[in-house]
């Protein structure tokens, strides 16, 4: 174990100006240098060698698309330890009543999670599929069971690859909890994850606000959701 290069990354994530340019990173967008330089409040120049840095340490990487340089977090395991840092984060001291979680309601409805669904509504699209039998978790182990398949045409989706390949041929697990750092349970990340939240989002279910993490139920998706998940669990997505 490299104790060094723990404190550098340690270091990287302390600090407030770089804190801020991840975070702008968690709903999985690519941004410019200069976008990301707004984000953190800082000069161009300040925000090329934040960035550097970020990109050395193995948080960022850079793509080229034509004449722009985009950033973009990564991997999902970056993702995944900015969001136990942020649940960390939430803790309430002692004897301080705090609101776990973001206070803004849009975010603890739904939102993005790096790659996948957040808040009360990535919950309960967990627990429906947990109900069904088409998932389990186990600790920080997820799998899909043998109903995924059938349980998941009714939302439309379809199993991309066989879920239950050895996890060494993945480039990532195809199911896994990832706990929610708003609601303290559990939603769905992994290749799974990804699939749900694309599907919602090409089918107009939900859209993305401009510079925020947070995802907008549309009336389509309203009547969709309310249908698949039941009308109590829709209820409490609404809050």
């Amino acid at each position: 174990m490299n104790t060094n290069q723990i404190a550098r990354i340690a270091s990287l994530l302390g600090e407030p100006t770089r804190t801020a340019m991840l975070l702008q990173l968690m709903d999985g967008r690519l941004l410019t240098a200069t976008e990301l330089a707004r984000a953190g409040n800082v000069s161009a120049p300040t925000a090329s060698s934040h960035l550097a840095q970020m990109v050395d340490a193995g948080l960022m990487r850079v793509e080229q698309r034509g004449r722009h340089r985009y950033h973009r977090l990564a991997s999902a395991d970056v993702a995944k330890v900015l969001e136990g840092i942020m649940q960390i984060a939430t803790h309430p001291l002692p004897r301080t009543p705090v609101v776990v979680g973001p206070r803004d309601e849009a975010l603890r409805t739904a939102r993005m999670c790096y790659d996948h669904l957040a808040g009360r509504l990535g919950l309960a699209i967990a627990e429906q599929l947990l109900a069904d039998e088409a998932i389990e978790f186990d600790g920080e182990a997820g799998r899909v069971t043998d109903r995924a398949a059938q349980v998941l045409q009714r939302w439309g989706l379809t199993l991309l690859t066989d879920p239950h390949q050895p996890p060494a041929h993945r480039a990532r697990p195809y199911c896994r909890p990832c706990l929610d750092w708003s609601e303290r349970k559990s939603h769905i990340a992994g290749t799974l994850g990804v699939m749900i939240c694309t599907h919602c989002l090409d089918q107009g279910w939900l859209t993305r606000a401009a510079g925020s993490r947070a995802l907008a139920i549309s009336p389509v998706g309203a009547k969709n959701f309310r249908e698949l998940l039941g009308l109590k669990a829709w209820e409490r997505v609404l809050g």
